[in-house]
């Protein structure tokens, strides 16, 4: 049994963050957010079936792909620059199975960070917390993720609950497709409360307050052959990107 999000309205945003560190968009919401129609993102998801393998998990498994892409964003005016590609990078207190290593990943391909839609939502979101935290701009890293249950199982997660070192995060599903389990748990970073949930609407978006949750999705199996769930992880950190 799937449990449904607990849905925030559009103008309940910022609230919610404020009250409860974390909200969850539906893809109407996430369409309003950026200015663009819902479907406007649909045109955004044939990037996942291109995704390489990602070479540095340290379970030893198979199952997932990705991408990642590093800009800085004015936090007032939402314009963006891609910068030079660089290594993603988060420390051992982060990130216990990957931390402490430069991971290279293939890039996001350029045109698809330039469609309007991403840029969109990327500007909506950094004009949106800048004002909320009066951050004059962010060091934005964008992750496409596939994760696949070819060997019967896949890890969303595999570090566990977690925090990613950054000042935001928002998650977008892209897809879920022929899977069950997946199911996004958030929790209060110092305090027992908590909500579990099943993303499962194309391009609803959750985003947490990196510094007040800790998050974590769980493994997903196949209901039948070639299942999938894909997600666009964006993290938004003041002050410059992480590094080694």
């Amino acid at each position: 049994m799937q449990l449904a999000p607990p849905l925030t309205p559009l103008d309940g945003l910022d609230a919610a963050l404020e009250a409860e560190g974390y909200a969850v968009l539906d893809a109407c919401g996430t369409g309003a957010l950026a200015g663009v129609r819902p479907g406007s993102f649909d045109a955004l998801a044939s990037a996942w079936e291109a995704l390489p393998p990602d070479p540095h998990l340290r379970d030893g498994g198979r199952y997932r792909a990705r991408r990642h892409a590093s800009l800085v964003v004015d936090a007032r005016e939402g314009a963006a620059e891609v910068v030079p590609h660089r290594a993603h990078f988060q420390p051992v207190e982060y990130n216990a199975l990957h931390g402490g290593l430069e991971r290279w990943f293939d890039p996001v391909d350029p045109a698809w960070l330039e469609a309007a839609p991403f840029r969109g939502l990327l500007a909506a979101l950094a004009t949106r917390l800048g004002r909320r935290t009066g951050v004059p701009r962010w060091f934005v890293e964008v992750h496409q993720f596939r994760i696949d249950t070819r060997d019967g199982i896949g890890r969303p997660t595999p570090e566990g609950a977690h925090r990613d070192g950054v000042d935001f995060v928002a998650v977008a599903l892209v897809q879920r497709r022929d899977v069950r389990g997946g199911e996004t748990r958030v929790f209060d970073a110092r305090g027992p409360r908590g909500v579990r949930f099943t993303m499962s609407e194309p391009w609803s978006l959750l985003v947490l307050d990196d510094a007040r949750v800790i998050h974590e999705t769980t493994p997903i199996q196949p209901e039948r052959a070639g299942g999938v769930r894909d997600t666009l992880v964006v993290t938004l950190r003041r002050g410059g990107f992480q590094a080694l």
